[in-house]
């Protein structure tokens, strides 16, 4: 029995729109695998880790507690740590891109496209942390305060973007909390965090970097759980808007 084949050419507007729609909310889902891989790496690394070399320092044991994730981005766990960090950057910024399509014709494309921009950043920076390790101190640098900074700024204009969207109007009015939320943990990181070797193996930088980055990626995956479960159809050209809600 010989299956027909679809020419999309022939579907029609609303056919169309429907599997613009049902692709748009995949390349969402990456908004939530990838800070989910993200985390389940650095968790599972930390254990296994035997320790590092940095600047000729040799770290005898690695403690999630005093030393940063990018630690496990070294020694033997290296290979994997910083496969984790790009894919899960890519992951990012696919799924930022995702959730923004789903609500392309509702107005403002000025503010949706920069809340699109700031809050890939984040991806960005967590891609050029798993490219250029912790010897490559500015880059790295650079890499830390695009993934956990451009939030600061990204959640306070993506909340006020949602917040004019009605079936978005809660969840940007708590993205909104987001914003000075992660400033406080990122301040406090860099409070309680030493560029030293021995500071590096005492104090608790490494807990309060994990709850920063465990804070801001919960936004992510909560952003991109509503475009997949909230999404609206992108508007056919011509057409009219068709919301499908779950």
């Amino acid at each position: 029995m010989m299956t027909r084949s679809v020419d999309p050419l022939t579907l029609s507007p609303r056919e169309a729109a429907r599997q613009t729609s049902s692709a748009v909310r995949w390349l969402a889902l990456g908004a939530i695998a990838g800070p989910v891989l993200f985390e389940l790496a650095w968790f599972v690394l930390g254990f296994v880790s035997p320790g590092y070399t940095l600047f000729d320092h040799r770290f005898t044991h690695y403690s999630p507690i005093s030393q940063p994730i990018s630690g496990l981005g070294m020694g033997s766990t290296a290979p994997l740590m910083n496969t984790a960090f790009i894919v899960g950057g890519l992951l990012v910024i696919a799924g930022v891109v995702g959730v923004f399509q789903t609500t392309k014709g509702e107005g403002r494309p000025a503010m949706r496209r920069a809340s699109m921009a700031l809050l890939a950043l984040s991806g960005l920076g967590q891609l050029v942390d798993g490219i250029f390790n912790l010897e490559a101190v500015l880059p790295h640098t650079l890499g830390f305060l695009l993934a956990l900074g451009a939030p600061v700024v990204g959640f306070l204009v993506a909340g006020s973007y949602f917040r004019g969207i009605p079936h978005w109007r809660r969840f940007g009015n708590w993205l909104l909390l987001g914003s000075p939320l992660t400033l406080l943990l990122l301040v406090l990181f860099f409070l309680t965090f030493s560029p030293t070797a021995d500071g590096a193996e005492h104090g608790v930088a490494g807990l309060v970097q994990r709850i920063g980055v465990i804070e801001a990626h919960a936004w992510f995956v909560a952003v991109g759980c509503l475009a997949v479960r909230r999404g609206q159809v992108v508007r056919p050209t011509g057409g009219r808007p068709s919301p499908e809600y779950s």
